[in-house]
């Protein structure tokens, strides 16, 4: 716990405040990325103890929320056909689709199962042979070297009933499209420290260097967010712009290197729909030719998808930084995590439940 409770120091935290108000001088907003930042960002009250001039927004960096929802109904038409294994991490079962979520499958007799690797899901194929087992690889770099690992090894053992139902999306052509966008307020990034620690944080320079808008590399912790914001408001109220690693124990310039060649061996860049923002050029990542044969989206035919969003739910203006959780109207009332509207309610990640679980719903009740 020693190298955990030096980067939650209560007197750290709030000294790490007082220097942080000590040099802003204008109002400034920042975004994290990462969805986990998001919930420590709440957990902690950090947003509330920052001062009023710092605002922070909450950005896409959930990629169970910004799975597309065509996507999510195809993986529940997969699931629910006969001698179909069905592999998914727990956080994608509540996630709602058109009209119903993997729960509803499982619960319905289909063979949904949680994994907590896709290396799981590979050796359930080996123990079903006569099944086809299907795992649903979704995230951001950050999960990308064990999903193509499992392809990898898939293909090695030569096994012919494992396939991968892929949707991953990366983080910098979200940040490209974050800042192009006309109702865009973001002047500074928080990047997810997990994601560099296998990419590295070379391929933020360009996004510095065309926007002029400061990227710090950051963690989880309140030490790391505090640390990350504090560098980010001294590169704005200096006039600076530049990528700041302020995560260095995990991340380097380079990052990952074997974890990027397992990455460009086994997936290819496309452009990817992003649940709630819409499409993003070369945003995403797909299996290549090379291992085609356990793309599960080629290998089930699944036509007749017509996707409908609810039309209360607001979450893709959560997830572009333009709308806080607790100001979207079903928030706490028809949309809760047991009667979600839309992913950002019911993922791990997910801005809305970070919201709801740590009480910011009972405010919005006090309100007269």
């Amino acid at each position: 716990m020693k190298y955990l409770d030096e980067f939650r120091d209560p007197d750290l935290a709030l000294q790490l405040i007082d220097e942080i108000a000590a040099i802003t001088t204008r109002h400034h907003v920042l975004m994290e990325v990462c969805g986990g930042q998001t919930h420590s960002i709440i957990r902690n009250g950090i947003d509330r103890l920052l001062p009023d001039d710092i605002e922070m927004v909450h950005g896409p960096g959930c990629p169970v929320c910004v799975t597309p929802l065509e996507t999510i109904d195809k993986a529940l038409e997969i699931a629910s056909r006969d001698g179909v294994i069905f592999c998914s991490f727990g956080d994608m079962l509540r996630v709602p689709g058109s009209g119903r979520d993997l729960f509803s499958v499982k619960s319905a007799g289909g063979d949904v199962r949680i994994v907590y690797s896709p290396l799981d899901a590979v050796q359930i194929a080996k123990d079903n042979p006569d099944r086809e087992v299907v795992f649903f690889g979704i995230g951001f770099e950050t999960t990308a070297p064990a999903n193509a690992m499992a392809v990898y090894q898939a293909e090695q053992e030569g096994l012919t009933n494992f396939s991968m139902l892929v949707s991953h999306v990366l983080v910098p052509p979200a940040m490209r499209a974050i800042l192009d966008s006309p109702t865009n307020r973001v002047e500074a990034f928080l990047a997810a420290g997990h994601v560099c620690s296998v990419m590295g944080f070379e391929e933020y320079l360009p996004i510095v260097e065309e926007y002029g808008t400061p990227i710090v590399v950051t963690g989880f912790e309140p030490i790391d967010l505090l640390r990350g914001i504090k560098a980010a408001v001294l590169q704005l109220e200096e006039g600076r712009a530049e990528v700041e690693n302020a995560y260095e124990r995990a991340v380097t310039r380079e990052g990952n290197l074997p974890a990027q060649q397992m990455i460009d061996d086994v997936f290819g860049t496309i452009d990817r729909n992003w649940r709630g923002i819409g499409a993003i050029p070369q945003s995403g990542w797909a299996l290549s030719e090379r291992f085609q044969t356990f793309d599960a989206a080629e290998r089930f035919t699944v036509t007749g998808i017509d996707t409908v969003e609810s039309p209360l739910c607001r979450a893709g203006e959560v997830l572009r930084g333009t709308l806080k959780p607790d100001q979207c109207p079903a928030f706490g009332k028809e949309c809760t995590p047991r009667t979600p509207l839309g992913a950002t309610m019911v993922s791990a990640e997910g801005a809305c439940a970070a919201y709801y679980l740590y009480g910011r719903f009972r405010e919005m009740e006090a309100k007269p």
